[in-house]
């Protein structure tokens, strides 16, 4: 094992939490157009969570995404690590976005 293998898997982790970040506010952004919920004061009971399932949904994507970044990391850790700074910020700003304007 290479020295740079857990510093690889740790930034393909970090980028896996960002996609995920990242996907669940477009994932909320494209369900308030296109599937919106229903109103909660009449909805006595559903058996769809769909912020579990968003969750999950993207969990999912981010965890795809980890395994793609930690190949990419074991070649180059150093340019994995210094574009990890532009996607946590994407993913804020895409998050903050989801909350402001798509409740």
């Amino acid at each position: 094992m290479k020295a740079e293998t857990p510093v690889a898997a740790a930034v393909a982790l970090a980028w896996g939490a960002s996609v995920a970040v990242a996907g669940y506010g477009v994932v909320r952004a494209v369900q308030f157009f296109l599937y919106p919920d229903p109103n909660p004061t009449t909805l006595v009971w559903s058996a769809h969570a769909g912020f579990f399932w968003r969750c999950w949904t993207c969990g999912y994507g981010g965890a795809l995404a980890a395994i793609i970044a930690f190949v990419a990391a074991r070649r180059n850790v150093p340019a994995a690590a210094r574009s990890l700074v532009v996607a946590v910020a994407v993913a804020a700003v895409v998050l903050s976005a989801q909350v402001a304007v798509f409740p």
